[in-house]
């Protein structure tokens, strides 16, 4: 039905063929314009990424070496009175209500550094090493940490062993209720350069986390640092601090890409990758956690990474929206445009329908049919008007027409009259023809015997007798003679009368 009437309206099909001319046009530039703005959203979201991992790199490095210049200012209060073990909790105790940051401090020495301690431990922590760090934050002093001896404990062996500052892996699963920790430690050499015991302190993951989270880099998105162990230092899921680390997520998010990622962190590289978790698709950008260089500050890599991970609904939501918001208001437009084209090409054509309609009425013979005038200066006003001269010109055509036929059928009659009388006068002219010759024949025959006579007996035939056969002769010739010149005065009148009348 409808291809039926697109092929029988002309307006349709011109409003169809501009819709789609218009439709290809609007395709083209939509599908330019919404690549290189996606193009420019994505480069967009990139830069914020790679400032959003800027700034919390600067952030944390900031806590960082706030808390590697607390310890070391510290750390030359204790070389002084090494051999003043009371004053170790005084420094213990001011490292924490000094720098807020630290939630812990301890100051320990190997076994019998001091003759009557076996272990010598000076430990000061805000009550379970909470994150609210303020002046009113209870202060609680302890002998031990955790359930085993600080000697067998990595923030203790590791400093001892290398023999210069270094920042532990993150403390976890320590069988505590404390929070997890990450533990900036700094070992206490003797005049001789030997390591006799560590200053230790704690700063809570926690607090990092609420730190480096404050600069989001998008409603949704966040920032994450991995330690090397592949331990969350940062991480907006509290129980990500406490318990997983990204290895063991593994077991939970099985897409490729945030395993692949998840590694390469955890490697020290660089890189952009997107995954899906929670059925969303997210990107993540990331690159190894790099100090900035400090004046007495070791250079040490400290094999973390950090991490900026943020759903594509944040950077692509408010576009795709945008996207479907044109595609629906160019779907609309071209709706619209199809229907005011149609109704005005439809207006415009109506011309040509009536015109339409007249020729189907001249093609039946009815060429009484008024063509209207038309103000149009276009080529359909021009058409009307041509189409109305060249009604007038058949109608006055046709006129003419039929007067030549009333003349044609007056000469017809004429000349019907004409042939009946021409026929009537060939119809004399055969009779009286027939009736000359009928009267000639008895004066040829006689004057034929006579001949005859006088040819076959003029030896014996007398002159009296030979006299009277030539007065037969010349009195048959004569009678033939009056008849042929009466044949030929009557054929004389006749075409006298011809000549005449034409």
């Amino acid at each position: 039905m409808l291809p039926k009437k697109i092929s029988e309206t002309l307006s349709l099909r011109l409003s169809l063929i501009v819709a789609c001319v218009i439709a290809l046009l609007l395709l083209v530039s939509l599908a330019v314009m919404f690549y290189f703005s996606r193009q420019a959203l994505r480069e967009k979201a990139m830069r914020n990424a790679e400032q959003t991992l800027e700034v919390t790199v600067q952030n944390i490095d900031n806590i960082l070496l706030s808390v590697e210049q607390s310890a070391g200012n510290v750390y030359w209060e204790v070389i002084a009175h090494l051999d003043k073990p009371d004053e170790m909790l005084t420094y213990s105790r001011r490292m924490v209500e000094c720098n807020p940051y630290i939630v812990g401090c301890a100051i320990v020495f190997k076994p019998y550094f001091y003759p009557d301690h076996e272990l010598f431990m000076a430990y000061i922590h805000r009550k379970g090493h909470s994150v609210t760090a303020n002046a009113a934050s209870e202060l609680v002093q302890q002998d031990t940490f955790a359930n085993c001896p600080y000697t067998e404990q990595v923030w203790y062996t590791e400093p001892m062993t290398l023999g210069h500052a270094c920042w532990t892996e993150p403390l976890k699963n320590n069988d505590t209720e404390d929070e997890p920790l990450v533990t900036f430690c700094l070992p206490i050499l003797n005049r001789n350069g030997k390591s006799v015991g560590v200053v230790a302190v704690d700063v809570a993951i926690e607090l990092l986390s609420q730190i480096v989270l404050a600069a989001k880099p998008s409603p949704n998105g966040y920032s994450m640092l991995l330690a090397r162990n592949g331990s969350y230092i940062v991480h907006p899921d509290k129980e990500k601090l406490t318990k997983e680390s990204v290895f063991s997520q593994f077991v939970k998010d099985s897409d490729p890409s945030m395993r692949m990622a998840a590694k390469s962190m955890v490697n020290g590289e660089s890189g952009f990758t997107n995954f899906i978790m929670n059925e969303q698709e997210w990107y993540m950008v990331y690159k190894p956690f790099m100090r900035h260089a400090v004046v007495g500050r070791t250079t040490d890599h400290l094999g973390w990474s950090v991490g900026v991970v943020y759903p594509k609904e944040d950077i692509m939501g408010d576009y795709n929206r945008l996207v479907y918001l044109v595609l629906s208001i160019a779907f609309v437009g071209l709706l619209l445009s199809v229907v005011l084209s149609s109704l005005f090409t439809h207006r415009q054509l109506l011309p040509l329908d009536m015109l339409t309609k007249a020729a189907h009425k001249i093609s039946q013979g009815d060429y009484g049919m008024a063509i209207p005038d038309t103000k149009r200066g276009d080529e359909i006003g021009k058409l009307q008007e041509n189409f109305q001269q060249m009604q007038h010109s058949v109608v006055s055509q046709i006129a003419e027409l039929k007067q030549m036929n009333e003349q044609l059928k007056e000469r017809s009659k004429e000349l019907q009259q004409a042939n009946r009388t021409a026929q009537e006068a060939n119809r004399m002219k055969t009779a009286f023809l027939h009736q000359m010759i009928h009267q000639m024949l008895e004066p040829a025959d006689t004057l034929m015997n006579h001949v005859n006579t006088l040819c076959n007996n003029y030896h014996t035939i007398s002159l009296e007798e030979a006299n009277e056969e030539i007065s037969a002769i010349h009195q048959k010739g004569k009678t033939i003679i009056e008849l042929l010149a009466h044949m030929i005065d009557s054929a004389e009148q006749e075409t006298g009368k011809e000549d005449a009348h034409d």
